[in-house]
């Protein structure tokens, strides 16, 4: 087997791709089925804005927020893409623990459709 060798007049040229995933999304909103499930995961995916943002604010990695826990990392790391997984929702005590370790206090409401 040989192999072939890339000569200097054969360079590769870069083209990147244009991408606009707000206008994909718009686009695929289009599609009912789409919208309906889009829809559907709008809370959850809300859910970890506001893990993910608590986690920002207060300036600490998984690592750090794990530690304050009392669990391992991948177990934190777990808990956060459980929430756009639907698999394994964390419980309200370990969303306490959570709002605790990032220095927040846990607000639920309820809103009128």
């Amino acid at each position: 087997m040989s192999k072939r060798v890339v000569t200097q007049d054969e360079t590769m040229t870069y083209r990147p791709v244009r991408a606009d995933p707000q206008a994909e999304l718009e686009r695929d909103l289009g599609d009912p089925a789409f919208r309906a499930e889009w829809e559907a995961i709008a809370d959850d995916f809300a859910a970890l804005d506001t893990l993910l943002e608590a986690r920002r604010r207060a300036g600490l990695t998984q690592e750090q927020v794990a530690e304050r826990m009392g669990v391992k990392q991948s177990a934190l790391a777990r808990i956060e893409t459980s929430l756009t997984s639907r698999k394994h929702a964390p419980s309200l005590a370990t969303l306490r623990k959570y709002a605790a370790a990032v220095g927040c206090k846990i607000e639920i409401r309820l809103a009128p459709r």
